[in-house]
């Protein structure tokens, strides 16, 4: 993992987010931008331009991941292994980022109904 590299800001995990298969995009909780493949959630993020965002981690990563400063158990996601990054704080880097987010997808992914993996994967 790179350290020091700037981190991912809100606007840039939107971006990668809508570039990934099949992930919708939806306002939820009157301020928040959730993404989700299937129905399902795989990252959010605030409105704003400087917003903490979260997203899904193996679960064997998610006690490293906390340790890393600017980030953090996700508020009420933390058992379900999801973190959340305040991009003025974090010091992963972007390309670093961007794999967790990308790896949370395929993670969700994985956890859906096989039909409707196979219905998503043809599209």
């Amino acid at each position: 993992m790179a350290r020091g590299a700037p981190t991912m800001t809100t606007t840039e995990l939107q971006r990668v987010c809508r570039s990934l298969p099949a992930a919708t995009e939806q306002i939820q909780w009157q301020k928040t931008c959730v993404f989700k493949i299937g129905g399902k959630m795989f990252a959010c993020s605030g409105l704003e331009k400087d917003s903490r965002y979260s997203f899904k981690v193996d679960d064997h990563r998610f006690l490293e991941l906390t340790d890393v400063p600017g980030i953090i158990p996700a508020p009420y996601l933390a058992r379900a292994k999801w973190v959340q990054i305040d991009p003025a704080v974090c010091t992963l880097g972007t390309s670093d980022i961007e794999e967790l987010v990308r790896h949370s997808h395929a993670l969700v992914l994985a956890k859906l109904p096989k039909k409707t993996q196979r219905l998503i994967r043809e599209k």
